[in-house]
């Protein structure tokens, strides 16, 4: 069984949820969506692509926005321009909006594991599509 398609199915099959929509039942259980999951997974590599905690070069992958803007975080990524709608969906692509938007009042650049704590604290409800 995947581990994409397990939350979907074990929240339908405890007692009194089946009824229920998947936006419902993760509500009523107290869970994250998929999508949201994913989000926090994609913006944790992305640190450590950034802070040197992968064996990924980052400017293989990503580059550093040269700004003086002092809105939000001194992280920025740049974005390219993007002409194709295959590549939208990219990892590089989908992460750089998200991570540059991150709130620096919020979000601790610290250690890894501050950084974690702290996404949990961020509304992600312009990022997210299903709910």
């Amino acid at each position: 069984m995947s581990l994409t398609v397990q939350p979907a199915i074990i929240s339908r099959r405890l007692p009194g949820f089946k009824k229920f929509s998947y936006a419902e039942r993760l509500k009523r259980s107290n869970l994250p969506s998929l999508e949201l999951r994913r989000l926090h997974c994609d913006l944790l590599r992305c640190y450590k692509i950034m802070f040197g905690h992968a064996d990924i070069n980052f400017d293989d992958m990503f580059e550093l926005r040269m700004s003086t803007d002092t809105r939000r975080h001194k992280y920025k990524l740049f974005k390219k321009r993007n002409t194709s709608s295959l590549r939208s969906s990219f990892y590089t692509e989908r992460v750089v909006n998200v991570w540059t938007r991150l709130p620096s009042d919020v979000v601790n650049f610290n250690t890894l594991s501050a950084f974690e704590q702290t996404i949990k604290l961020v509304a992600f409800t312009d990022n997210l599509t299903c709910l």
